[in-house]
């Protein structure tokens, strides 16, 4: 809660108010401590305090558990003990509920949330794919043939559709984009189809979230804390480590350089934190410690929750300067290097040794150190936590389909729309090239029919020619034969007639049969 313009976070053992500095916020921060000793509260705590500033929050439920922020908190005589204990009633500790949207990728526990394959990038893709650095860059390749051609890639059809144009045709690109193995586009083709069955085909969709939608606050002033329902997403741990890190990025190309602020634009909780940074290649860590490093100056905070500091890599953890260290136990050497960790980690209290003291925390209590005034961090301090003001646990059903009906972004997220995209414009474009080519080939059938009757009326014509020729010889032989044959006949008789009758038949006939030899030699030839 608040306290003179700071976040009252704890009470030291002798009761004295410990702070988190508004102005330091953004400095990022971690939470972390082992199951059960406390963790959950602190982030509601710490999420009401913002909130109550008028700063806008995101959270992560991976329990279900942070959805009782819409209502108010219950007394108890526990609570009772608590809120005397601390001084709270003097400081105007009140139960009350906070503005809050519900999100779900799935839809399920809360409004859409989506964004889109081109939005996403290849990057931050191919982890959740799990690609190698092979199929990586052809996934880029995909990429960048897609903004070369002005197509669209909004859901997972519209990669898939692309992906199969380039195999198709991968030799027509080869020149331009180097060469692309068919085999690897169908092993990033699995992949896909693998997401999609996972439900994260759900998650690439339009419209996608305007990020600036969340910088939103209640009608009370009190800035809108932001649930993202993880219960069923935290199952696909790539998916929703990638999801998380798609926000960063979002987030960091989206708002402007604002420096130093009186307080943060915005704050983000990631819990479960580990699976963030779990098989992340290095290209894309470089990304996250880049985005860590310099989404301070746009007034955003970024507040890690894990189990132990170990998980969150050293580039990473040097950039949180707020921390709270819940209970460790070390059953193992393992265990024992992880605490003796965690304590270095913090601005050594002379009056307390840290290793010992985080081993022997109950639940609510924690080590604690914050950003000082000039920025460097306070000694750390044994505390016990605050309890927050709205509801324990979760929501029925009811409650919380009331509450995100009656949300004002319900309306522009819930129902999906599927634009014109590449997948439509590939398949028209497979259409189009489908019908020019069966042009093409009936054209070509069409000239080929053309010429083989061309030939077969060449071919009648040269028969018929030949026929009609044939016929004229015959007929001139036949009339030759008669005519040279009476010429022939007449000749021979004449001069075989000098010799008797019989001279003249023989030289009649002699004369006839020479003559129709002559004529039938002259048609050969």
């Amino acid at each position: 809660m608040l306290k003179d313009g700071k976040i009252w976070i704890a009470n030291t053992e002798d009761g004295k108010n410990v702070f988190l500095l508004p102005k330091m916020a953004n400095r990022h921060g971690l939470v972390a401590g082992a199951t059960g000793t406390g963790k959950t509260v602190t982030l509601k705590v710490l999420a009401e305090s913002f909130s109550d500033m008028g700063v806008p929050v995101f959270l992560a439920d991976v329990k279900g558990d942070l959805s009782g922020m819409v209502c108010e908190g219950a007394d108890s005589e526990d609570m009772q003990k608590r809120i005397q204990k601390f001084g709270l009633a003097e400081a105007g500790f009140k139960y009350q509920k906070y503005p809050a949207t519900f999100w779900d990728v799935f839809g399920e526990k809360g409004i859409p949330l989506r964004t889109t394959i081109s939005e996403m990038g290849p990057l931050l893709l191919a982890r959740i794919l799990g690609l190698n650095d092979l199929q990586r860059d052809i996934l880029s390749i995909a990429f960048k043939i897609a903004d070369d051609n002005n197509l669209l890639l909004i859901d997972t059809k519209d990669l898939k559709a692309m992906l199969n144009y380039i195999s198709d045709n991968n030799k027509e690109f080869a020149a331009d984009y180097g060469n692309i193995s068919k085999v690897s586009v169908a092993a990033i083709v699995r992949a896909v189809v693998s997401l999609e069955i996972a439900g994260g085909d759900k998650f690439f969709f339009e419209p996608a979230l305007n990020i600036r939608d969340w910088f939103t606050t209640g009608s009370d002033g009190k800035g809108t804390i932001n649930i993202l329902d993880s219960t069923s997403l935290i199952n696909n741990g790539t998916l929703y480590a990638t999801f998380l890190l798609w926000m960063l990025s979002e987030l960091f190309e989206t708002l402007p350089e604002v420096g130093d602020l009186d307080k943060p634009k915005m704050v983000f909780f990631f819990d479960e934190a580990h699976l963030l940074f779990a098989d992340t290649p290095k290209p894309l860590m470089d990304k996250i410690e880049q985005v860590v490093k310099l989404i301070r100056s746009k007034g955003v905070g970024i507040y890690f929750v894990t189990q132990n500091p170990r998980d969150i890599p050293d580039g990473v953890l040097a950039q949180l300067g707020n921390k709270i260290q819940h209970a460790l136990h070390a059953y193992t050497p393992a265990d024992m290097k992880a605490v003796k960790a965690a304590a270095d980690s913090f601005r050594e209290n002379p009056e307390f040794k840290t290793e010992d003291v985080i081993q022997e925390l109950g639940t609510g209590e924690a080590v604690c150190s914050f950003l000082a005034e000039d920025g460097t961090p306070t000694v750390c301090e044994r505390v016990k936590i605050l309890p927050p003001q709205s509801k324990f646990g979760g929501i029925d059903d009811s409650v919380r389909e009331k509450e995100i009906k009656g949300s004002i972004l319900y309306s522009k997220y819930y129902e999906p729309e599927d634009p014109d995209s590449a997948y439509e414009f590939l398949e028209r474009k497979g259409i189009a090239d489908a019908e020019e080519a069966a042009k093409l080939k009936a054209e070509a059938e069409a000239a080929k029919a053309k010429e083989k009757e061309d030939a077969a009326a060449a071919k009648k014509k040269e028969k018929e020619e030949a026929a009609a020729e044939r016929k004229r010889k015959q007929t001139a032989k036949t009339i030759g034969n008669s005519v040279v044959g009476t010429v022939g006949r007449e000749v021979g008789k004449t001069v075989g007639g000098k010799f008797g009758k019989f001279g003249k038949t023989l030289g009649g006939n002699l004369g006839a049969s020479l003559g129709r030899g002559i004529l039938s030699t002259l048609f050969k030839s």
